[in-house]
């Protein structure tokens, strides 16, 4: 389950940033929308320039009322300040339809990313990382970056302000606009010094979202084996916990962010107070006009909004750098099984040798040691052994979800780091212990292989396996809806649709990693069937666990620890009478009438 006190620590591939590198990174998917970026530019541009006319327009109205009280004045002075207030609701409007459409491309392609990524890391990256968390990054994470661009389109209109006002109010009063500048990096050196909290917490809050999704996921998942040991208060009660330090976090980086705006504004009030001070004195003294005073006060609140803004942009641009941040983590994260070439595999005869092979999932845990073993085409060979063997590490191993650390692995002779591995993987054909379908039909599922099967290619495979009685059994036959990852279907039926997707495929290497469930003997006999099917077709590795399986292969391999210790056919190792023996008196013997009995009821029954 989610370890609580640990959901706030970074993941391995995690790495840190600079912020000026997170800058031109994320630069990169700004200049792919350069044109929408320059619409964008110019909207806001246009509403600023809009927006800052508002106390120009009513400063000249105070001076040319004072002069000329005409009523005709005042509603062409009217007219003109709706005329501009609508300009502005339009150049906004523009503005906020440009900018969703630039967050919407910029924050998709940055999905695109990251879920290529994410498909495209080996097995041993999810055996080792939460993939609720890796969803997390995913979703959420780029969520969080569109926020950047929305700060940077902020960030153009405040600079764009700042320079209008700081021209007006040179030419209005410029001894108190030089002492307005002169005081404005005050308010900027207050804001830096969120930055730091402001980016911590932002990295702890994405790390708790992630870790809330990872709980959310592996619950939901995990839901029928809770409630078949009614565990559902302790699933909630965890829940609750992961939930509430969530709460705790969001509470310190609300709490950041929150004190950004009012710190700044009492600095900025501070020093507002004293303009408007010196300000009055010139205005009774008559040094400038009321309607200047007035245009020169309203500038400088205006100033100090888009001041306070770029001054607090950094500490608030940390969340969308945390954010971009854990992506570019999972986009830049190493891969563990590397190729030294992409050479073409255009067929596979089957031939696997393995070559003084050393293999480990880490420092402390060294699987196969020395491990040498050549296959001939067509061979098929049984892996037995306890737990901890490395059976199921040489089937990982063949299809390159791992990499070994030293030796060789060699398939029809070709070392298999320089083979091109979407090509080699196209002649893999795999059934694993615990049988995956995806959402959707059992046709579809068995077409997952090879897309481009027919209609009738599925039916006619499928018939292949007990004349099609399988198929029957289904609801709908192979139209039948199999439910989130098979639920609807037996774990029989699972098994049978995987390895009728690999007879449809059709593989020239077949791996299974034999399945320990009970199933009947009707659906026993048929899974025997299919699998008769491709291993006559097919160089096959079985990780096995049923006797009837070990017997149907050439060559049984005994694992002790990563080392053979022995090998030969089922009766050649009975009559040696070593470890096998063992293995078979411990797991296998009760197997043989019982088989024998089920094989025969089935058969009946047909």
């Amino acid at each position: 389950m989610t370890d609580i006190l640990g959901s706030l620590e970074t993941e391995a591939y995690d790495r840190q940033y600079s912020d000026a590198a997170l800058v031109r990174r994320i630069f990169q998917y700004f200049r792919k929308h350069r044109d929408q970026l320059l619409i964008v530019t110019a909207t806001v541009l246009a509403s600023t320039a809009l927006e800052t006319a508002f106390p120009v327009l009513i400063s000249k109205g105070l001076s040319s009322l004072a002069i000329d009280k005409s009523l005709s004045l005042a509603i062409v002075l009217a007219a003109a300040y709706i005329g501009v207030a609508c300009g502005s609701w339009l150049a906004n409007l523009f503005r906020k339809r440009a900018s969703g459409r630039t967050i919407g491309d910029i924050v998709r392609d940055m999905r695109y990313d990251a879920f290529h990524s994410a498909i495209s890391r080996d097995m041993s990256f999810y055996d080792e990382f939460a993939s609720g968390k890796i969803v997390s990054r995913i979703t959420s994470d780029t969520q969080e970056f569109a926020q950047v661009i929305v700060l940077v389109t902020d960030l153009i209109s405040k600079l764009f302000t700042m320079i209008l006002l700081s021209i007006l109010l040179l030419t209005t009063e410029w001894h108190l606009a030089a002492m307005v500048l002169v005081m404005s990096p005050l308010v900027i050196l207050v804001a830096l010094g969120f930055r730091a909290m402001a980016r911590k917490t932002s990295q702890q809050a994405s790390r708790m979202i992630a870790s809330v999704n990872s709980m959310i996921s592996e619950s939901v998942s995990g839901i029928h084996v809770a409630k078949n040991f009614r565990q559902e208060h302790t699933i909630y009660e965890q829940f609750v916990a992961v939930n509430n330090q969530a709460y705790t976090i969001n509470l310190r980086r609300g709490l950041v962010f929150s004190l950004i705006y009012p710190v700044l504004h009492v600095v900025a009030g501070s020093i507002m107070a004293l303009l408007l001070y010196l300000g009055a004195k010139s205005a009774v003294s008559g040094t400038i006009t009321v309607g200047a005073w007035y245009l020169f006060i309203t500038s400088v609140w205006y100033f100090w909004d888009p001041l306070t803004g770029i001054a607090s942009f950094w500490s608030q641009f940390q969340t969308g750098l945390a954010s971009a941040e854990r992506v570019f983590a999972l986009i830049d994260a190493p891969m563990n099984v590397t190729q030294t070439r992409s050479d073409p595999v255009p067929e596979v005869r089957g031939a696997i040798s393995f070559d003084y092979l050393r293999f480990q999932y880490n420092d402390k845990e060294v699987v196969l040691p020395d491990f040498t073993l050549d296959i001939q085409p067509g061979e098929t060979v049984a892996f037995v052994g306890h737990t901890g063997a490395g059976k199921s590490s040489i089937a990982k191993l063949v299809a390159r979800f791992y990499e070994f650390q030293e030796g060789a692995l060699r398939i029809d002779g070709r070392d298999v780091r320089t083979l091109d591995l979407a090509q080699y993987r196209r002649h893999l054909g795999i059934v694993s212990q615990v049988p995956f379908l995806f959402a959707g039909t059992v046709a579809e599922n068995i077409r997952y292989g090879r897309p481009e099967a027919s209609d009738a290619e599925i039916l006619a495979t499928s018939q292949l396996i007990g004349n099609g009685d399988w198929i029957e059994t289904l609801p709908q036959g192979l139209e039948t809806e199999v439910g989130e990852r098979g639920s609807r279907l037996s774990m029989g039926q699972r098994q049978l649709v995987s390895l009728t997707r690999v007879l449809v495929q059709n593989p020239s290497i077949f791996i299974l990693d034999e399945a320990t469930a009970s199933i009947d003997p009707f659906t026993e006999v048929q899974i025997q069937e299919a699998l008769h099917l491709i291993l006559a077709k097919s160089t096959s590795i079985l990780i096995a666990h049923r006797l009837s399986t070990v017997r149907s292969a050439d060559r049984i391999i005994v694992l002790r620890k990563g080392d053979i210790i022995e090998q030969g056919s089922h009766e050649q190792l009975m009559a040696n009478g070593g470890h096998y023996a063992e293995l078979y008196n411990t797991y296998f013997r009760h197997q043989s009438l019982q088989y024998i009995e089920n094989a025969r009821s089935a058969l009946e029954k047909i």
